[in-house]
């Protein structure tokens, strides 16, 4: 019994990010053991991610109310938010092209069997989002209240930025005696947060358990050249093209912020949520990296809402691997419309339901392929492997909303990963 608990307290005591890699190993072997029996441990990754969306909307609404309120001066808060903006632009447009050149180069669409590896896909059976300005107007809630019992968090962003430059306009006693509530109040959502991360390594051992016992690994092989072309793409994202970004602009070491990052990163790729990721990756670029709660409440929520680097490569490459399935070569003013639409696309994919899939359908509208009969067949066989590339996406997306934060703090003077 002695040694039991010596193990456990061995584990107890290790950095959350290899008990989150013990727990996803855990997993894996557990599914591959019981087989299909192994969905019996599904329920743990499900209460592990009810946990986590039950403190989202309220940390959103606090930390960025807190944030804002706390920068004191509307010129702050447009200088904050137009370098946030900048880098997202940015490093959207960087991942978009990568993925473009990858598939020119690679052509993964040719020869593929636009039958292996699924059934046929109706597209209408997932939620359709509607059109950009539908997309801009769902961000102005009629009722916040309503917004946020939905979890619709553009429109909870939205309220809480116009909530928190409201209370820098109060008077001075009111304006301390109000900012302070919330400050509160996000420390609260911090701490409550903080007690659901222990639950961690046991929630991403019922999410692996629950992805490899129902998929396996040999729907993977259907469409190979399709996912080694976003894998590599994804890859040079995230260990080439993000890094040099980040030391361009902070000349500090990528690997410390890849440290101080490890748990966000592992969280992420078991829940394929950038949302659901949002409390841990707060938790790291504050507590780990060192940044400020001014920065971090205003640029992660807003980073996790609508900088999607993964997604906007995987789209723009994923709608070039159909067109070449389906046997067109679109030219440089077609593949060009696809630059612009994926990265306007990837903004709204945030707030809808299966976002990277649905979002699809809105570039292959833009080059004309959304109506083709053989189109859908071909996402129902990317849909079908889709989880790996999901959980890797993910990655990619917060790694790039925590390199911004951390940009955005140093460039405001902040002594960032110093600790690291």
């Amino acid at each position: 019994m002695s040694l039991l608990r010596q193990a456990f307290m061995k584990f107890w005591n290790l950095e959350l990010y290899w008990k989150v890699f013990i727990g996803m190993g855990a997993g894996i072997i557990y599914a591959l053991l019981m087989g299909e029996a192994a969905m019996n441990v599904a329920p743990l990754g499900d209460l592990f991610m009810r946990l986590l969306k039950m403190v989202i909307v309220p940390l959103i609404f606090f930390s960025i109310t807190s944030g804002v309120a706390g920068i004191g001066e509307n010129r702050s808060l447009g200088r904050l938010g137009a370098k946030t903006f900048g880098y997202y632009f940015l490093t959207s447009m960087l991942a978009i092209i990568l993925g473009l050149t990858l598939t020119n180069i690679i052509q993964p669409g040719v020869g593929v069997d636009i039958h292996a590896g699924g059934e046929e896909f109706d597209p209408s059976s997932l939620s359709q989002p509607g059109s950009l300005g539908s997309i801009l107007l769902r961000m102005i809630p009629t009722n916040p209240i309503q917004a946020a019992a939905k979890g619709d968090v553009l429109a909870v962003i939205f309220f809480s930025i116009i909530l928190g430059m409201a209370i820098t306009a109060l008077p001075e006693k009111q304006y301390k005696v109000t900012k302070d509530l919330f400050d509160t109040f996000f420390q609260v959502m911090m701490k409550m947060t903080q007690g659901v991360i222990l639950f961690l390594p046991l929630g991403v051992f019922g999410l692996i358990a629950k992805a490899v016992a129902s998929t396996g690994f040999t729907l993977f092989k259907a469409v190979g050249w399709y996912m080694v072309t976003i894998a590599t793409g994804l890859t040079l994202h995230i260990f080439l093209i993000l890094p040099l970004v980040f030391w361009f602009f902070t000349k500090i070491n990528p690997l410390k912020h890849y440290k101080a990052i490890a748990s966000a990163m592992a969280t992420a790729f078991s829940t394929s949520s950038s949302g659901a990721t949002l409390p841990v990756t707060m938790d790291c670029i504050e507590n780990r990296a060192g940044v400020s709660n001014k920065v971090t409440s205003f640029v992660l929520p807003l980073g996790a809402t609508i900088n999607m680097d993964g997604t906007a490569l995987y789209e723009c490459a994923g709608v070039l691997f159909i067109s070449q399935a389906l046997g067109f070569d679109l030219n440089f003013a077609q593949q060009l419309l696809i630059v612009i639409t994926a990265f306007l696309a990837s903004v709204g994919a945030a707030a809808i339901p299966s976002a990277g899939l649905v979002m699809i359908f809105i570039v292959l509208d833009a080059v004309g392929l959304g109506n083709h009969p053989q189109a859908a067949i071909i996402v129902g066989t990317m849909l079908a492997v889709d989880r790996p590339l999901d959980m890797f996406r993910t990655v990619v997306n917060i790694t790039s909303d925590t390199m911004g934060a951390v940009i955005v703090a140093k460039s405001e003077g902040e002594n960032v990963l110093s600790d690291i």
